[in-house]
């Protein structure tokens, strides 16, 4: 056998460890083209696990109804406004008696303990049941038009006022009201400094007392507190329509920009860098300059000088913008970042230089492989996949069951109260005679089935099935990516000996081969992102029972995973460049890739981090560009420019998600330049090992890569 037929059958042993110095192939030309699949087991029970979720989401398809999310539901449970049904033209939600809202159960059990009906409109001014007896006999018409407020349909009013408290079968008073959330609440207005609903300050409520707007609107306050979120919800689903094509217009440009830069990248490089710098430090100092400005302008208002904790929790965001404090402690952040940048710059210069070169060396293997910047779009249909079917899922579990209903009463003091019941036959049980003026009212969906016991272990399945599944395809992505920027690499005559198609090509490598490989070292990742958020899950459940030790060992543990979290995704990238390069299974991958790095320290030290800050600073740059110009235009501060949306609720809502989408374009763009230059730095260090720079075994390495990383007398192959 002859030395290069020896030498070949050294490359495909599995005894041969890539990277070692004493044992490698001089006839080395990249990623091993011979393959067989790695890590069987994990595949396989990846895939048990996908087909699992696939039956969850048929089973949860069949039992959950997503409109008990959209429609507000009677005492009975049924769907206001639901077409098909009695209720489809009663869109709103009607409260008998709403004082009665007031009681503590309301915060237990989230229900307000009074009889709730569906009504195609709401009460337009004051009436009570007694007042009705006497009115009915000189105009039939105005029982025609309280009679849509009761539960049973009455040819008269003959019941006494007792006899309808017992049968629940109608308010004894109702009020001015509007529509709002789906819900009939009292129409409040103020005349000259006083409050008032439909112009009265004092009313009857229909049972002998006289109450004030004041009561009625505690009352109103109380239901509120638990509409608060779905409120702010509709105002921002309002805001997202307004502004929703502008939004998509700041991502379409964000787009374009970070194509621009990339494009600029294998250039301009250097220039490009100072711009990024230049950019971001700008646009922290209008940050600066904006926050500063807010804060003088408050300084004559009234209760601008509350502090945060004095005004607490408040559903309204823009309340906390009328605080000094607020924009006091933006600018003071805005100030601590500029200055560390500011700082990063001055001590990383040389790294900077360093990591400049890489990104040119980036840009040109980019440039012959164009098709990797489009790679971040397949990421982006994927993921979305992924979140639109762990949140359907999610949805259909939430509103799984049959209607369930409990035992509420007005004063919450009852022994039963909080107790299964059936409305059908509850006044007729003990439970009505015990406890008096108690109701059997709608209260949540579920059930006692064996199904409905284990949605709770089916809702942290579907979480961990989607965290696997996201981890999965960014690792499918970056081993795909590596394997393409590795056919560039020992490509001995670029482009000459690029192979064609080589994302394609790796791509299906990745897909055939090493499914296993990464679905393995993503269900690392995933392992410890849930058990991070099942740490966050006990500290919010335990938050007041915590002491001190208890909460110091919470914040160790989180600070532990967190750390743990980072050095496995560093290790995992590494480990799926290895992957694509040589083909073997994950462990053996990530054991060869750390001990490589661990071989070159002193150069990870040197590139390491400083790559991600350059190209951080350009996503920054994107975001802050994009976000400035949102300002602008959701504030009304280019008029002259431009006309932009007049009538949002909270400006800062399309504000942020233009901001936040800007960053995340960009971030897929700059992702393809991180995974290259992390490639082409783990294919240097291997170049250094397996060739020596003599004519035999020259460097594959360009000679400006050389001189960088490497000592200078070392020779370059030539191209």
């Amino acid at each position: 056998m002859s030395d290069k037929e020896e030498a070949s059958d050294t490359t495909n042993s599995e005894d041969d460890t890539p990277g070692d110095p004493k044992k490698f192939d001089p006839n080395f030309k990249g990623p091993v083209a011979k393959r067989s699949c790695t890590d069987v087991l994990c595949c396989i029970i990846f895939i048990l696990f996908i087909i699992g979720y696939i039956l969850l989401g048929l089973v949860a398809w069949v039992h959950g109804d997503p409109r008990r999310v959209a429609y507000p539901t009677d005492s009975k449970g049924h769907f206001c406004g639901q077409k098909g049904t009695p209720n489809e033209n009663k869109t709103i939600l009607f409260y008998f008696n709403l004082f009665r809202c007031t009681s503590p159960s309301v915060v237990v059990n989230l229900q307000c303990p009074t009889t709730q009906i569906c009504v195609s409109k709401c009460p337009e001014k004051f009436l009570t049941y007694v007042e009705l007896q006497f009115m009915y006999r000189k105009n039939k018409n105005y029982w025609t038009y309280y009679n849509q407020f009761c539960k049973s349909t009455f040819i008269k009013p003959a019941k006494t006022l007792t006899q309808v408290l017992l049968d629940d079968d109608c308010p004894t008073a109702v009020f001015p009201s509007k529509p709002f959330l789906q819900r009939c609440f009292p129409d409040f207005s103020t005349k000259n400094g006083t409050l008032t609903v439909g112009n009265k300050t004092n009313f009857e409520d229909g049972s002998g007392k006289t109450r004030n707007a004041i009561e009625l609107r505690t009352a109103a306050n109380r239901v509120n507190k638990i509409l608060d979120a779905k409120a702010i919800g509709m105002k921002i689903f309002e805001d997202y329509a307004t502004t929703w094509y502008w939004i998509l217009l700041g991502l379409i440009i964000a787009m374009f920009l970070s194509w621009m830069f990339v494009i600029l990248l294998r250039f301009i490089a250097g220039l490009l860098f100072w711009v990024f710098t230049g950019g971001v430090i700008g646009i922290i100092g209008y940050g600066i300059g904006h926050c500063y400005r807010e804060y003088h302008n408050l300084s004559g208002q009234p209760n601008s000088h509350l502090s945060i904790y004095d005004l607490g929790i408040q559903t309204d965001i823009s309340t906390y913008f009328q605080l000094k404090q607020t924009w006091f402690i933006f600018m003071i952040i805005l100030c601590l970042l500029e200055v560390l940048i500011i700082l990063m710059l001055i001590f990383l210069r040389e790294r900077i230089r360093i990591s400049i070169a890489l990104l040119k060396e980036g840009s040109k293997a980019i440039g012959y492989i164009p098709t990797t910047l489009a790679y971040p779009l397949l990421t982006f249909i994927f993921l979305s996949i992924c979140i639109s079917y762990w949140a359907v899922i999610a949805v259909y579990l939430a509103t799984s069951g049959v209607p369930v209903y409990k035992v509420i009463t007005p004063e919450g003091q009852c022994k039963h109260e909080n107790t299964t019941c059936d409305p059908e036959i509850f006044n007729k049980t003990e439970i009505a005679k015990a406890c008096p003026g108690a109701q059997c009212n709608f209260a949540f969906y579920g059930g006692t089935s064996l199904y409905h016991q284990y949605i709770p272990t089916f809702q942290i399945f579907n979480l961990f099935v989607f965290l696997w599944l996201i981890n999965f395809v960014i690792a499918l992505g970056q081993c795909a990516l590596a394997g393409a920027f590795a056919s560039y690499y020992w490509a001995f005559k670029k482009p000459d000996d690029i192979p064609p198609y080589p994302l394609f090509t790796a791509f299906g490598r990745a897909i055939r081969y090493h499914t296993g490989s990464l679905a393995f070292g993503s269900l690392i990742l995933a392992s410890i992102q849930i058990f991070r958020i099942f740490l966050e899950y006990l500290d919010r459940r335990l938050k007041k029972a915590q002491n001190n030790i208890s909460k110091f060992l919470q914040c160790c543990l989180k600070c532990c995973f967190w750390c743990l979290e980072t050095a496995v995704r560093f290790l995992n990238r590494n480990a799926y460049v290895m992957i694509a390069i040589y083909g073997k299974s994950f462990c053996r991958s990530a054991r060869e890739a750390f001990n490589l790095l661990m071989r070159n320290i002193l150069k990870v030290a040197v590139m390491d981090n400083v790559t991600d800050f350059v190209l951080i600073l350009g996503k920054i740059l994107v975001a802050g560009c994009i976000g400035v110009l949102a300002f602008l235009l959701f504030t009304q501060r280019l008029p002259m420019i431009i006309e932009g949306p007049t009538s949002l609720n909270y400006y800062w809502v399309p504000l942020l998600t233009v901001i936040i989408g800007s960053y995340l374009v960009a971030h897929g763009f700059f992702s393809v330049y991180t995974m290259c230059v992390d490639t082409i730095f783990i294919c240097f260090l291997e170049d250094l090992e397996r060739n020596d720079g003599s004519t035999e075994r020259p460097y594959y390495m360009s000679q400006s890569l050389l001189k960088i990383l490497s000592e200078p007398s070392m020779q370059t192959k030539k191209a």
